[in-house]
């Protein structure tokens, strides 16, 4: 059983696998459509933003964003951008999940938790294309290490971008880790999602974390 409250130190780097992408990958419309609804939503929310900025920055008096590599596309690595909610910025092997009452997490950075306001910087990630809107949610480093030597069939995640929601958060799949056993049925999950992609099932995923965000009680 894995303590989520313990961190998980694994030697080495992770050695990213060789993952050949699914059709989902290369669609052109899914990327089409990630491009138009991140754009509008960031010049759209570009005021929430800068307010929530200020609020981290006058708390914290450090960085704003948090920046953390994950693993992405075909098992390649990217920094995934977050506003700052913890007190540490952690990217290495040793890393334990965030709990409920986690002393880690500031004031401000509990509010951006519970609201998923921290992750709208990864809007920027879909521009790019490290993210989609849509598709498994990237963890770090070193919980990939750690997953990947327990659950089979682990590295299928990575046969499409990650995404800002997916299949397995709708599913009731997201929040604390409690044991490999949860972190497996979120696996099958996002393997689920990247065989049966639609277009279909990207709009049902987006219009169901609407509610799944705004009544979040599990994101800590």
């Amino acid at each position: 059983m894995v303590d989520a409250a313990t961190p998980l130190s694994v030697a080495g780097e992770w050695e990213t696998p060789d993952v050949a992408p699914a059709p989902v990958a290369f669609d052109l419309g899914k990327r089409a459509f990630d491009l138009v609804v991140a754009a509008s939503a960031l010049a759209f929310l570009a005021p929430v933003l800068f307010l929530l900025a200020v609020a981290v920055w006058i708390e914290t008096g450090g960085p704003i964003l948090f920046r953390q590599r994950r693993t992405g596309l075909g098992g390649t690595t990217f920094v995934i951008y977050k506003l700052r909610s913890m007190h540490v910025v952690e990217d290495g092997m040793g890393i334990r999940h965030a709990t409920k009452g986690d002393e880690r997490v500031t004031r401000v950075g509990g509010f951006l938790r519970k609201s998923s306001l921290d992750e709208l910087p990864q809007l920027i990630n879909v521009l790019k294309g490290d993210m989609s809107l849509i598709g498994p949610r990237p963890h770090a480093l070193g919980h990939d290490r750690h997953y990947s030597s327990f659950v089979p069939g682990y590295e299928n995640r990575f046969r499409t971008r990650p995404g800002l929601t997916g299949l397995a958060q709708v599913s009731g799949l997201r929040g604390e880790v409690h044991d490999v056993a949860y972190m497996a049925r979120r696996v099958a999950a996002d393997v689920e999602y990247v065989e049966r992609w639609s277009f279909w099932l990207d709009l049902r995923i987006m219009a169901r974390t609407v509610p799944l965000v705004l009544g979040a009680r599990d994101a800590y």
